[in-house]
């Protein structure tokens, strides 16, 4: 028996190969992920990872030295390119082969990119992985002004740290109040106005037409044809399912 492949080095993929072994299960268990980090947690990363509060061990789903301990080889900074179903194998983008008995993929999403002009500029910033958050707390140590796109969890939770560290910040939702998607009206208007005591600036139901600057971004232009200048960007208009090695 080849033993079980899993593609993917998230959270899920982490406490799968937890449970299996809880379960006796005493095949061989692959990991395979092309993050650079050992499982982790997400949810931490936008508070209090990003804030400094938890330092990078404290998100971690199990210590690293858990997956030597189990018999479980863990493969970090591999993208797995292809599945050969025929043969039950998988080929990573430095062309090395894994066979499998039972093939787990567990990829999880991506961030929603934005495809508007100058989306393309340095200094805009997704929040979805370690390096993610780890340039954004980068960025925070030198600027003064960010744009956050997006009013929902994400955005929100990292409008907050940032303005705690004392940046301007001014935060952009094309619906029609934050929270929209997740949230009843009474919610959305307490988080509004808990941000907005704090000293941020909401702009609901306003649009990011684009951004500009020579090569790093320095300005946003808003559907409601106001300006915006900038030292960085943080984009969080959602996700996609990461579905495209499966399909």
């Amino acid at each position: 028996m080849s033993g079980i492949v899993i593609i993917g080095a998230g959270q899920a993929a982490g406490q799968a190969a937890a449970s299996l072994r809880q379960a006796k299960y005493e095949g061989s268990i692959t990991i395979l992920g092309n993050e650079t980090q050992p499982p982790y947690q997400r949810p931490p990363l936008s508070k209090q990872y990003l804030s400094g509060e938890l330092g990078i061990d404290r998100v971690m789903v199990r210590p690293e030295k858990f997956y030597a301990d189990q018999s479980i080889a863990l493969h970090t900074g591999t993208r797995v390119e292809s599945i050969d179903r025929s043969t039950k194998s998988v080929t990573t983008s430095s062309a090395d082969a894994y066979q499998y008995d039972k093939l787990l993929i567990a990829t999880g999403s991506r961030p929603r990119i934005l495809t508007i002009p100058g989306s393309d500029l340095s200094g805009i910033h997704y929040l979805r992985t370690i390096d993610d958050v780890d340039g954004i707390r980068t960025a925070m140590q030198t600027a003064k002004k960010i744009c956050i796109v997006g009013g929902g969890y994400i955005g929100l939770e990292a409008e907050a740290v940032a303005a705690a560290k004392g940046l301007k910040v001014t935060l952009i939702e094309m619906a029609e109040r934050i929270l929209q998607r997740v949230a009843c009206p009474e919610t959305s208007n307490y988080f509004r106005d808990l941000h907005q005591n704090r000293g941020v600036k909401i702009l609901e139901g306003v649009g990011l037409d684009s951004l500009t600057g020579d090569g790093h971004v320095n300005g946003a232009i808003l559907s409601n044809g106001s300006t915006l200048n900038i030292d960085f960007a943080i984009i969080g208009v959602g996700i996609l399912p990461e579905t495209s090695l499966a399909e």
